[in-house]
């Protein structure tokens, strides 16, 4: 039975990830910040982890517990909307440590053992945003901008190993709790300045006008497939969206 370790599954993403693979058989590791009660099935092949990506003793623990791997799902991050000029570094900083590296922390804990058996697959969950100028994601763009370039690097690194890494790039989903999360539960108003507000809400009403969205399955279903791809593929849009802006590209 193959087992595949996914972060952040307590929502979203990495929570319907966690529930396709376990409905193919797999057996999975579902880690998350904070566990609690409830937020996945229980199962023999359902096992809820503690791992922060930014607290490396907790990736280590957690990848120890996990035993062998077979996939490596890196799915933790963070949102975050609005305008640059009045983005706290510190803002700035926590989005790099958790999107971009907590994505390199943990790989970094699985590759040893990838590389000694002479297989595996990274696939690291970036976001539709490095496909097209988008305005009012700066920096969330620059972080997952940064996981495509490591990532198409990293490919080329294991590549020598029989180690695959991949990227999947999900579009706009309307169920997850991204806008709230990267407005720090601000509405639109609150969170820009006064000078940027007319063009940022005409910049949001677009957004929300746009004619498809992407659905958490589509992101399951789309990590699923590049984890069992041999084609070659890095990137992977999910998501029509997604799609649409990879063919535009």
């Amino acid at each position: 039975m193959k087992t595949v370790l996914i972060t952040g599954t307590s929502s979203g993403y990495g929570r319907e990830t966690a529930l396709h693979f376990h409905e193919r058989g797999w057996n999975v590791v579902a880690t998350m910040r904070t566990p609690r009660p409830g937020l996945l099935p229980e199962s023999d092949r359902l096992h809820v982890v503690r791992l922060d990506v930014t607290r490396p003793e907790t990736v280590a623990a957690a990848v120890e517990a996990a035993g062998p791997l077979d996939v490596l799902v890196n799915n933790a991050g963070i949102p975050s909307i609005g305008v640059f000029e009045t983005t706290p570094m510190d803002r700035v900083r926590e989005v790099f440590e958790t999107n971009t590296f907590g994505v390199m922390a943990t790989t970094q804990a699985v590759l040893p053992q990838f590389r000694e058996r002479g297989s595996g697959v990274v696939v690291n969950v970036t976001s539709s945003v490095v496909l097209g100028h988008m305005p009012l994601t700066a920096v969330y763009k620059a972080s997952k901008a940064a996981v495509e370039g490591f990532t198409a690097s990293l490919a080329l690194e294991l590549a020598p190993f029989g180690v695959l890494a991949k990227t999947v790039e999900p579009g706009a989903c309307l169920t997850t709790n991204f806008g709230e999360t990267a407005l720090d539960g601000d509405s639109l108003e609150e969170a820009v300045p006064e000078p940027y507000l007319p063009w940022a809400e005409k910049v949001m009403a677009g957004f929300m006008n746009q004619d498809v969205f992407t659905t958490e399955r589509d992101v399951a279903e789309t990590v699923w497939r590049a984890a069992h791809d041999t084609t070659g593929q890095l990137r992977f849009p999910a998501g029509p969206d997604a799609v649409q802006l990879a063919q535009a590209k």
